[in-house]
């Protein structure tokens, strides 16, 4: 996986409305992968960052969600569960593959970065999904990316 201090490799993905969505990561970015759609776990931290996100945004950070499901797959999730940020949709696992996120499994690891200037600026591996959320927030609020509150 990508390391803080790596260059961010600027992605193209279809979101949960079939909308390509071209990123670059010169604004302040969270973007975190994970296995499955509406699975337990996955469930938890897609529900951790939708409660966080607001303090996301006012601090003008933006938040993606990405795993190797579809884009239709990822409608029904979000729509499920009243999530308000995009879901990319992965299946070839090609921004798996740019960020160097494992897929050998057939899902991709649970790993987030924050990314800002093009660059990683933290990354986690083996996330445990209750309370992710808040720890990336705090934790970029500390490293002075995003204001204090």
């Amino acid at each position: 996986m990508l390391e803080e201090g790596d260059d961010a490799p600027p992605i193209t993905a279809t979101n949960q409305d079939g909308e390509t969505l071209e990123l670059d990561f010169a604004e302040p970015t969270v973007l975190y992968f994970y296995p499955r759609d509406d699975t337990p776990g996955c469930t938890v931290e897609a529900k951790g960052f939708n409660e966080e996100l607001d303090a996301y945004r006012e601090a003008g950070v933006s938040v993606y969600g990405v795993s190797t499901d579809d884009a239709d797959s990822h409608r029904e999730f979000r729509e499920a569960y009243g999530l308000d940020f995009d879901l990319l949709a992965d299946p070839d696992g090609d921004v798996a593959a740019a960020f160097d996120v494992d897929t050998s499994r057939g899902a991709a690891e649970r790993v987030t970065f924050v990314l800002a200037d093009g660059e990683v600026r933290a990354a986690y591996g083996g996330v445990t999904p209750e309370g992710h959320a808040e720890e990336v927030l705090e934790d970029v609020r500390r490293s002075g990316l995003l204001p204090e509150e």
